[in-house]
C-alpha cells in the first residue's frame, strides 16, 4: 500500500457527477472511472472487504487520485471515453488500436469525385462512411456500388490523364466522367444515390429514383427514364439477396461470450438490412468480470473513442447496466435518437443468435491458437535455451530486380501476430538489388528507436536469410549497443524444400536443421511466412503505385490542367517523349521554359 492518505482524500471529495483518474507513484494513470456521485463511488474502493483480487491490486498502487467535475453523468462518461484512450490504463478494458479499420473515402473536393477503400487516419477533406468490420466488406459494397451506380474508383493521377474511356465504362461499371460521358448534375445525382445506399435508405433511395423516372418519362426523356428504371432495378435486386426482413434494420447486434481464457465481443453490423460483417474483440479486460461488466465498459468505448458511426439501434446479449445512461451519450453524440435493448424477437434475434455464435466460435478458434503457439514457444525455448520469449520481430527483404524495396517488420507474441505492430520500411539510397544495405538500413531505423524508448525491445529477432543477412544484423545491433537479443537466420536448404530449412545461430555460429516435425521448426517458419507475405504485399503496392504514376507528376508549373492538355494533344506519353521541345511549347498554356522542363523529365535516362 502506498502512503496515499485516503480519509482526508475522501473527506473532501465531491458528491457532485464526474470522472476519476487513480495514478501510481510515478503518475502512470492506473485506471479511469465515471460517477454520478464521486464521493460514493471512489469511496468503495476503500471499504475493506468484498473486493476482488483484481480491484485489491490496483488499490494497493494508488498513489494519487485526480477528480474532474463535469455538470452532468452524460458528459462524465464522454470524457471518460476521451481519457481512456489517450492514456490506455492498464486495468480499464482495452481495445486494440482502431487506425487500422477499413472505410470508403469519397473525395468530395472533385468536380467528379471518386470512392475509395482506405485504412488509417481519415481524410481531411471529403466523406467518409464507416468503419467497415473486414477488408472484405468495404471492397464487396464498392463492388455493389460500381455495378448500381457506376462511380469512379481510379485514382485522381489516372482519371485527369484520360484521353478515352476505361475498361470498366465498356463492361458497365463505371459513366466515364474523365472524357464528359456524363455531364455533372447527373453525376451529382448518382452520388446522392450511392450516399443513400451507403447510408442504409435503401426506401429513400427508391423513391427518389421512381419520381425522377417518373418526371422524365413526362418530359419524354425516355432514355433518362430507362437508365433510373435499371437503376431501381439493381437496388431491389441487392435488396431482395441481401435483406433478411422488411424494414431494413440499421442495427448492431453485440455478443459478449466469456470462458476460460478469455472473452470474445462479436459486433454484427446490419444496414439498411444488409449483414456487412462481424468484428470479433478480445479486449484486455481490466477490472471486469462478468459479461454484463464487459458489455458496461466495452460498448462506450467501441463507439466514442474511434468516430465509428452509431447505428440507430444496439442489440445486446445482457442487459446493460448504463444502457440509459449510453443510449443518451450517444444520442447526444450523433444528434438522434438511439436505442440499446437486450430483450428482441423475430428477426432481429436471429441477429443476435448469429453475433453469439460468431463470439462462441471465434473465441475458441483463439484460445486453440493460442494452445498451439503456448506449445510452439515452449519447445523453442527448450531447443535454444531460453526463456519463453515474449516478443520476437522478423524482418523480410521485397524487391523485384531492385526496384521498389522494402523491408517488412513483424512481431509475434505469446498469443501470436501482433498486427497492431507491424511496420514496413521504404528503403531508399542504397544500390539496387543490394540485399545486404537494405537490411542494415530497416534495422538501423527500427532499432534506433529503442534507444530513444520509443520500441519495446524484442526477446528474439528473426532474420530471413543466410549468415550474410545475419552478420549485418548482428553488426548493425552492435553498433547501436544492442547485444541482449538472441538472434538467427533461417534460409533455404540445398533442397530448398519447407520442411529442410537451416536455422543459423548468431550466438554459436551453429548451423541447424530442425525435424520437419518440430513445434519450433514451424513456430520460426509461420513467423518468416508472415514476414514474407507482409513484405511483399505492400512491396507490390509501392511497384504499382510507383508504375501508374505519370512521369508529368512533380514538374514545377505543370498541374493535373497542363499535364491532361499535353496528353490530349500528342494522345499518350509515349508520342509526348518523341516530341520536342518547340513541339510541346505549341501546347496551349505551355512556355518555352516549361517545355523544356517537360522534355528533360521524359528524357532523364
Amino acid at each position: 500500500m502506498t502512503d496515499f492518505d485516503v480519509s482526508r482524500f475522501l473527506k473532501n471529495l465531491t458528491v457532485r457527477p464526474g470522472i476519476y483518474q487513480m495514478k501510481n507513484a510515478n503518475g502512470k494513470v492506473l485506471y479511469v472511472g465515471k460517477a454520478k456521485n464521486l464521493k460514493s463511488r471512489v469511496s468503495s474502493y476503500f471499504r475493506g472487504g468484498g473486493l476482488a483480487s483484481k480491484t485489491m491490486a490496483l488499490v494497493s498502487k494508488i498513489a494519487s487520485i485526480e477528480v474532474t467535475v463535469t455538470r452532468s453523468e452524460v458528459e462524465a462518461l464522454l470524457l471518460e471515453q476521451n481519457l481512456i484512450k489517450d492514456s490506455r490504463p492498464p486495468y480499464n478494458i482495452l481495445l486494440r488500436d482502431d487506425k487500422s479499420y477499413p472505410y470508403i473515402y469519397m473525395n468530395t473536393e472533385h468536380s467528379f469525385p471518386g470512392l475509395y477503400y482506405r485504412r488509417g487516419n481519415r481524410q481531411s477533406r471529403g466523406k467518409t462512411f464507416g468503419p467497415f468490420p473486414s477488408a472484405g466488406a468495404v471492397k464487396s459494397t464498392l463492388n455493389l456500388i460500381q455495378k448500381t451506380f457506376q462511380i469512379r474508383q481510379c485514382e485522381q493521377s489516372v482519371f485527369q490523364n484520360r484521353s478515352r474511356p476505361c475498361l470498366q465504362y465498356q463492361i458497365g461499371r463505371c459513366s466515364a466522367p474523365c472524357v464528359n460521358f456524363i455531364s455533372e448534375t447527373e453525376y451529382a445525382e448518382d452520388l446522392e444515390y450511392t450516399r443513400l445506399f451507403l447510408e442504409g435508405l435503401n426506401g429513400e433511395l427508391i423513391e427518389s429514383l421512381e419520381a425522377r423516372m417518373d418526371l422524365a418519362a413526362q418530359g419524354l426523356e425516355f432514355e433518362k427514364a430507362a437508365r433510373y428504371r435499371n437503376t431501381i432495378a439493381r437496388v431491389r435486386r441487392v435488396q431482395s439477396e441481401q435483406v433478411m426482413e422488411s424494414d431494413s434494420a440499421d442495427l448492431d447486434a453485440i455478443a459478449a461470450f466469456k470462458r476460460s481464457g478469455g472473452v470474445c465481443i462479436a459486433v454484427l453490423s446490419v444496414r439498411g438490412g444488409r449483414v456487412l460483417g462481424v468484428n470479433s474483440q478480445f479486449p484486455d479486460l481490466g477490472l471486469f468480470e462478468s459479461a454484463e461488466e464487459i458489455l458496461d465498459a466495452f460498448i462506450p468505448q467501441y463507439y466514442l473513442s474511434s468516430g465509428r458511426s452509431i447505428p440507430t439501434e444496439l442489440i445486446c446479449s445482457h442487459r446493460l447496466n448504463d444502457a440509459v445512461l449510453v443510449a443518451d451519450a450517444f444520442s447526444h453524440q450523433c444528434g438522434r435518437k438511439v436505442r440499446i435493448t437486450h430483450a428482441v424477437r423475430g428477426v432481429r434475434q436471429q441477429f443476435l443468435d448469429l453475433a453469439i455464435t460468431n463470439a462462441e466460435e471465434a473465441l475458441a478458434l483463439r484460445l486453440a491458437t493460442r494452445d498451439g503457439q503456448a506449445k510452439r514457444l515452449n519447445d523453442f525455448a527448450e531447443r535454444f535455451a531460453l526463456d519463453i520469449p515474449e516478443r520476437i520481430e522478423c524482418f523480410d527483404i521485397s524487391h523485384t530486380s531492385g526496384e521498389a524495396t522494402v523491408a517488412s517488420c513483424v512481431v509475434f507474441d505469446t498469443s501470436g501476430p501482433l498486427k497492431s505492430d507491424y511496420r514496413i520500411f521504404n528503403i531508399t539510397d542504397v544500390q539496387a538489388g543490394d540485399d545486404y544495405a537494405a537490411m542494415r538500413q530497416a534495422l538501423s531505423r527500427r532499432y534506433r528507436r529503442v534507444k530513444s524508448g520509443e520500441i519495446l525491445l524484442p526477446d528474439v529477432l528473426i532474420i530471413d536469410g543466410g549468415k550474410g543477412q545475419l552478420s549485418e544484423a548482428v553488426e548493425i545491433l552492435s553498433e547501436l549497443g544492442i547485444h541482449d537479443i538472441f538472434v538467427l537466420g533461417i534460409s533455404k536448404g540445398p533442397s530448398r524444400k519447407a520442411g529442410f530449412e537451416l536455422i543459423h545461430r548468431a550466438d554459436t555460429g551453429e548451423d541447424l536443421t530442425l525435424p520437419s516435425t518440430s513445434p519450433a521448426l514451424h513456430l520460426i517458419q509461420h513467423i518468416r511466412d508472415e514476414a514474407h507475405r507482409f513484405a511483399i504485399t505492400k512491396h507490390r503496392q509501392s511497384r504499382s503505385k510507383s508504375r501508374s504514376q505519370s512521369p508529368l507528376e512533380g514538374i514545377p508549373g505543370v498541374g493535373p490542367k497542363r499535364r491532361q492538355s499535353l496528353l490530349r494533344h500528342f494522345g499518350g506519353i509515349r508520342e509526348l517523349a518523341r516530341a520536342s521541345v518547340s513541339d510541346i511549347a505549341r501546347v496551349d498554356g505551355m512556355s518555352h521554359q516549361t517545355a523544356e522542363l517537360v522534355y528533360s523529365a521524359l528524357h532523364t535516362d
